[in-house]
């Protein structure tokens, strides 16, 4: 009579144990699936110009920009400070420094920051005046973002969120027209 019990139990026990294996495996493809991030860049204006004529002529200035990260996945994620570059061609024209943050789950966060654009390096640049010319100076912006992903602060897993912008500056309307694509790779 013990081992029918224990048969009965143990039967139960596994068909529990085959419905959650089911049902989380079906909700890790679906609603726990990673979605990629939605990252925008809004320049906010001319913050520092300087010049410098000695030893050599330097000319710097820093654009003020708000980066808006909004998260779909229902885990959220902590990066670690990074830096984005602006690249004008393949030259790299400018540093922008990203400091930590947490994106909570199903949100978004501004993140203010400046791009310190090293002007010298794009007036040298053979396309730059027959862009100017065009009218239009087309730059990419790239970031990485190392960090961790958690899920109800139990499951935290490594993550890197990668960002590529394409950056549209209308010379003669000063508009700016920002297209970005993120990823999220676990």
């Amino acid at each position: 009579m013990a081992t029918r019990g224990f048969k009965i139990c143990l039967v139960v026990s596994l068909l529990f144990l085959v419905t959650v294996t089911i049902l989380i495996v079906s909700l890790s493809f679906t609603i726990f699936k990673p979605k990629n991030p939605d990252i925008t860049v809004h320049p906010l204006g001319l913050e520092n110009f300087d010049i410098s004529l000695l030893p050599n002529l330097t000319i710097n200035v820093s654009v003020g920009m708000v980066i808006t990260i909004q998260n779909p996945n229902y885990g959220s994620f902590e990066f670690t400070n990074s830096t984005g570059y602006v690249n004008f061609h393949d030259t790299v024209i400018a540093e922008v420094p990203i400091d930590a943050e947490l994106v909570p789950a199903r949100s978004q966060i501004n993140v203010s920051t400046s791009a310190d654009f090293m002007v010298a390096k794009l007036v040298n640049d053979p396309s730059f005046w027959s862009d100017v010319v065009h009218g239009t100076l087309i730059f990419t912006s790239t970031a990485t973002l190392p960090g961790k992903a958690r899920m109800f602060n139990i499951i935290k897993l490594k993550a890197t969120a990668y960002s590529l912008c394409d950056i549209s500056f209308n010379i003669s309307s000063k508009d700016v027209d920002t297209n970005c694509i993120s990823k999220v790779k676990l």
